[in-house]
């Protein structure tokens, strides 16, 4: 199951950033506080937002995004800062079905690109991402999901 996070799920998205951190092997630069996570999630000025995958009520990922604006097309997107499901969890189509639900919000809401990043050693992502339809974007390992591969992904999900 995925959906929008709640303040109640603030603790085991801090511990889930932390441990993407860990396989990333930059724990070591993680500073984010529980408090900042709920401020920016849930606070006053809220600018991140984020959904889980649960599975049998414990959640087991995350996707972690906000928006973007392309002045060349004019239009709002939607940048993926993190996505990771736990590995006992992996291979059960939870980081399929978070992206793909980040997806539809950006059909939906007429956003043109769905873009994130990817470590150049992580090959399991990065053929998951090709697999997809997503792109890589010059020397940097950055993705979008564009056009009618996102219309075709983003319209998966109902």
């Amino acid at each position: 199951m995925i959906r929008y996070a709640t303040p109640d799920d603030v603790s085991v998205i801090n511990k889930l950033i932390r441990e993407l951190a860990d396989y990333e092997k930059s724990l070591h630069e993680v500073e984010i506080t529980e408090e900042q996570l709920r401020e920016v999630l849930f606070g006053e000025q809220a600018s991140v937002f984020a959904h889980v995958a649960e599975s049998d009520g414990e959640v087991v990922g995350f996707a972690l995004w906000f928006l973007t604006f392309s002045t060349w097309t004019g239009t709002r997107g939607l940048y993926l800062e993190d996505l990771y499901v736990r590995p006992e969890h992996r291979g059960g189509g939870h980081g399929k079905a978070l992206l793909a639900e980040l997806g539809r919000i950006s059909v939906e809401r007429g956003y043109e690109r769905l873009e994130w990043s990817v470590l150049d050693w992580n090959t399991p992502a990065i053929d998951f991402y090709e697999s997809i339809g997503a792109k890589p974007q010059g020397d940097w390992i950055r993705y979008r999901l564009a056009g009618e591969p996102l219309r075709r992904f983003g319209g998966q999900v109902r």
